[in-house]
């Protein structure tokens, strides 16, 4: 794809991951990473689409904090992911054997991954959900085994990531590719867009 802008548009990202800065350089927006650390901690009876709404709003509440008013110039965008598997939420696994639990529990299964997208602009937050069915083959112990060896559950929601080794246990998925693996692109342009940040 041919360059559109003489200079890419810039945000300041609320989020550590490789993976969002490169999806966002995949619609042409360029962005320094601001990680926000928030407590994580999900409230009693709250529902994992509020849960992960709130945490993208919080972690694009307290990047924007950090900001100068010069920065502030720049929009702050903030995500949070989530696996919910009938109706509990699956986060980042605290351990091997923690990760190891979740993808039994993953297994044949079909569960949801929500990616809330916050962004912080103009002293004003607007947040957007994208919601994506999964539906993961049956995976045998082997399976599971040589792929915590691999060290590519950790970080991510649900212990895995679509785009790596694990796209290949996925037998469908009903929504956004790019939401299951953290950053949905329609409803973030969509959303960069609406506050006068252009995209490809």
């Amino acid at each position: 794809m041919s360059q559109k802008f003489d200079v890419l548009p810039f945000v300041y990202l609320a989020s550590r991951s490789p993976r969002r800065v490169e999806l966002l350089k995949q619609i042409g927006v360029r962005c320094e990473t601001l990680p926000a650390d928030i407590d994580e901690t999900q409230i009693a009876n709250e529902s994992p689409e509020q849960y992960v709404t709130r945490l993208a709003q919080q972690k694009a509440e307290a990047c924007f904090q950090r900001l100068t008013v010069v920065q502030r110039a720049h929009p702050v965008l903030a995500a949070d992911t989530t696996v919910v598997l009938a109706g509990s939420v699956l986060g980042k696994p605290e351990d091997d054997n923690d990760a190891l639990t979740m993808l039994q529990n993953l297994s044949g299964s079909l569960h949801l991954v929500h990616t809330a997208v916050a962004l912080a602009f103009n002293y004003e937050i607007e947040v957007v959900l994208s919601t994506t069915v999964v539906e993961m083959m049956a995976l045998s112990a082997a399976q599971i085994d040589a792929y915590i060896a691999t060290g590519e559950h950790r970080d991510k929601a649900g212990s895995y990531g679509i785009q790596g080794a694990a796209g290949a246990w996925i037998k469908r998925i009903e929504g956004s590719y790019t939401g299951v693996m953290g950053l949905p692109l329609y409803e973030t342009a969509d959303l960069l867009r609406k506050h006068g940040v252009s995209t490809y």
